[in-house]
């Protein structure tokens, strides 16, 4: 339940504080996250570990978001949904400066596991604070804006971490990234409207009838298949990324860590793909858009085993925007088939999707290892139609035109 102010409209001052503010929240989460994908050659080789193991940087952090998403949730209802992504966010900045700089592998790891613990504040919470301030027809733009600002952090930790560490080395370059995140934190602090319907939930009474809401939509097939994509999806698109700047770094394509960084300037592909989804969703029902995207995505993957470099890049571009189409659908019929656990379940849905990319992004990197890009592509491609056929046969018939992505039900 919220009160019953009336939500931000589209195009109104608040409406563009709350997008701004929501895409500074992405920045800062994404960029910590996933800032040492882009150097993990450099740490493997400095460390002297293997490929899989450099590639843990990035899958204890998304693990211990993965399992931290729920427990936020319900710390976002006793608190406010905007109180603790700002304490999340604040946390992260802190816990990011000091993991750059930790000594050991083991002791990296244990920093980053803390890091991603605090960085699940924000996607658990995101969706549930868009959905309650914002009038319905805004929450799928606004929902769409948030999947952006996610990109671009994704892509500004990536691309900025790269040529620092080329020539400083990974730990600056991560720090470059945990201070910019900082500005961006701070941005969202400063920007983001506050809170004018939320209502807390009062101790176990508050979180009983969610727990039981949250239960029965487990209940549900159609969200047991989103959970499944998310975990499908996201792992197999963290694994394409993970070992792309192995695959790149070596022959035929030799290509240093500056330009290794430019790589990541694919994920402009998300971050246009994103709104767009949201909006063709709203046009034309959410299953269409989410398997056409998977279908993208698909298309993309393949094009990256063409041997010139630019027909690959362009392949990993079309991938990353088929990917972020279908996710910025998914992540809000999530939410929607959950009517009155909506935030446990869009934590739910986040869970499953870091999970993903904790494990996939990792256990990928065998076949890697063992048997090269072509091997990791097949792979890749296996999840993606494993995926589409489990969102196929659970949601076909249930779409609701109209709906978009992000929109939740109250």
């Amino acid at each position: 339940m919220h009160s019953d102010v009336a939500g931000h409209t589209v195009g109104s001052p608040a409406f563009r504080r709350m997008l701004a503010a929501l895409v500074c929240a992405g920045i800062a989460t994404f960029a910590q996250l996933y800032s040492p994908q882009g150097v993990l050659e450099m740490i493997s080789a400095d460390l002297s570990i293997r490929a899989e193991q450099a590639a843990l940087t990035i899958s204890a952090a998304t693990l211990a978001l993965a399992l931290t998403v729920v427990p936020w949730s319900f710390v976002g209802d006793r608190i406010g949904r905007l109180r603790a992504m700002v304490i999340a966010v604040l946390s992260a900045t802190v816990l990011g400066l000091v993991a750059a700089w930790a000594p050991t592998f083991p002791l990296v790891l244990a920093l980053r596991f803390l890091e991603g613990a605090a960085l699940g504040g924000v996607p658990a919470l995101a969706m549930a604070y868009l959905s309650e301030e914002m009038a319905p027809r805004a929450r799928a733009l606004g929902a769409g804006w948030f999947v952006a600002g996610t990109t671009v952090g994704g892509l500004m930790g990536r691309l900025v971490a790269t040529p620092v560490a080329d020539v400083l080395g990974w730990r600056a370059g991560v720090t470059v990234v945990a201070l910019l995140s900082a500005v961006a934190a701070v941005t969202f602090l400063l920007t983001a409207p506050g809170e004018r319907r939320f209502v807390p939930a009062a101790g176990h009474q508050g979180a009983r009838p969610r727990l039981s809401g949250l239960l029965r939509s487990l209940r549900d097939p159609g969200l047991l298949a989103l959970l499944a994509f998310a975990f499908l999806m996201m792992g197999g698109f963290v694994a394409v990324y993970n070992y792309l700047t192995f695959h790149l770094s070596r022959p035929p394509y030799s290509l240093p860590g500056a330009l290794l960084g430019l790589v990541f300037l694919a994920y402009l592909g998300g971050t246009v793909a994103s709104p767009v989804a949201g909006r063709l969703a709203g046009a034309h029902g959410r299953l269409p858009v989410m398997l056409g995207g998977m279908a993208v995505m698909a298309a993309g993957l393949l094009a990256t085993l063409a041997g010139p470099l630019p027909r690959l890049l362009i392949g990993l571009v079309v991938m990353t925007g088929g990917f972020f189409g279908a996710h910025a659908v998914a992540s809000g019929w999530a939410g929607a088939r959950s009517a009155g656990a909506g935030s446990q379940a869009t934590g739910l849905y986040n869970l499953a999707y870091y999970a993903g990319s904790s494990v996939l992004g990792w256990r990928v990197g065998l076949v890697y290892e063992a048997w090269g890009w072509g091997a990791t592509v097949a792979v890749v491609l296996a999840v993606i139609a494993a995926a589409a056929a489990l969102v196929l046969l659970a949601l076909r018939g249930q779409d609701e035109q109209g709906g978009g992505a992000g929109v939740r039900g109250q």
